[in-house]
């Protein structure tokens, strides 16, 4: 027997999702509720007027080395093979991000062979070099070519991104986009990667197809009545937001994105192009038919700004941010005893890829299956000894 039959799942984003389809697979009545008026968070797609498919918040690329994670989306979703190739557009070419040795070949040609041997030689192949890191290097050579990237690919890019320079961000972040000695240009160097067959909503879709779950769209979680006939609740929203903000609002980055279908069959070499030089307004151009693969005479792109104000997208992990969070963490905690569980990128203020993202919701509803078999039969041992 259940300890939960009744769940109230705030958010259907990607985590909220996950632990929908678990609780409903074991006989659980699910409720599940987002303020949008679609499923999928910020990973929905859908297809443009023009029949393109595109990612409505941005491009999202599947990609994880966890086995369980794989195994259990492939349940709803056949896979388009896929490695992620970034480009950035620097000094009129287009090179490889992060900043490899085909990239310093393209920028450094004279001095790109002596340079690649020191590397390799100092740090080994294969291996990655925090850019923040290399520049704390007293080799001249090494310091030179620190400089030329730092500057070349990260300070306008970060400057953009997040309004900040590389060396005020938290090393969460920053250490993200090293510097790669290898010739390897995938963005992602994971064993699984792919895009889902007929698009990340549809997968979804198929998460949700149980007769134990309700989805109500284009609902607050405030205006729904009776929450305490629920056993459990699990908040996937912004953990400030929850508690009206009484400790002072969260940083985030926020992401502004612009369509645009042209009447052409390509518009850049690759599916995703950054532009660290702080003369382009803009951070990166999508192109939306490099990363599904679709076959269409016109093409979308999507080109991307950060600011302050737009959607939640990138947690601001500064010092001021954390203390703020950890007051709203303890709140949280003593709400765990109501089977109250704050869960997710944004309830939890932590920058999730999309397979931390799923693993952390298999991770809660494994840990509280676990505990109710454990109370069941600690109950059922004491019932044999009276």
């Amino acid at each position: 027997m259940n300890k939960f039959n009744k769940i109230l799942i705030i958010g259907a984003g990607i985590t909220g999702i996950t632990l929908a389809e678990r609780f409903a697979s074991k006989g659980n009545k699910v409720l599940i509720i987002d303020k949008r008026n679609h499923i999928g968070g910020n990973c929905y797609d859908c297809k443009n007027k023009d029949g393109v498919l595109i990612h409505k918040y941005g491009p999202h690329i599947f990609h994880t080395n966890d086995k369980e994670v794989w195994q259990y989306l492939s349940k709803f979703t056949d896979w388009i093979p896929y490695e992620h190739r970034v480009l950035g557009f620097i000094d009129g070419k287009f090179v490889p991000i992060p900043f490899n040795l085909i990239s310093l070949h393209q920028l450094l040609p004279d001095k790109a062979d002596f340079l690649e041997k020191k590397l390799i030689k100092t740090f080994g192949y294969n291996n990655k070099i925090p850019i923040l890191e290399l520049k704390k290097t007293k080799d001249e050579d090494f310091k030179f070519l620190a400089n030329f990237v730092y500057k070349k690919v990260f300070l306008g890019y970060n400057l953009k991104q997040w309004g900040k320079r590389p060396e005020q961000l938290d090393s969460q972040v920053s250490n993200r986009v090293p510097v790669i000695i290898s010739y390897d240009d995938r963005y992602f160097q994971d064993r699984h990667q792919g895009i889902p067959k007929w698009g990340y909503t549809k997968m979804f879709e198929n998460m949700l197809k149980n007769k134990n779950i309700e989805i109500k769209l284009s609902t607050d979680y405030k205006k729904i009545k009776n929450k305490e006939n629920f056993n459990a609740i699990f908040y996937t929203g912004p953990i400030d937001e929850f508690f009206d903000y009484k400790y002072g609002k969260l940083g985030y980055r926020c992401l502004n994105i612009k369509f645009k279908t042209l009447n052409q069959k390509e518009f850049q070499p690759a599916a995703v192009v950054n532009y660290p030089d702080l003369k382009y307004s803009y951070t990166r151009i999508t192109e939306f038919k490099k990363l599904t693969q679709q076959k269409s005479r016109k093409t979308t792109i999507g080109i991307e700004k950060s600011g302050e104000r737009g959607i939640l997208a990138w947690p601001l992990l500064d010092a001021k941010n954390k203390r703020i969070f950890q007051k709203y963490q303890k709140e949280a905690e003593l709400l765990k005893r109501r089977s109250v569980y704050f869960i997710g990128r944004l309830a939890e203020y932590k920058y999730y890829n999309m397979d931390e993202a799923i693993k952390v919701g298999l991770n809660l509803f494994n840990r509280i299956i676990y505990e109710q078999q454990a109370t069941q039969r600690k109950n059922s041992s004491c019932s044999r000894n009276i």
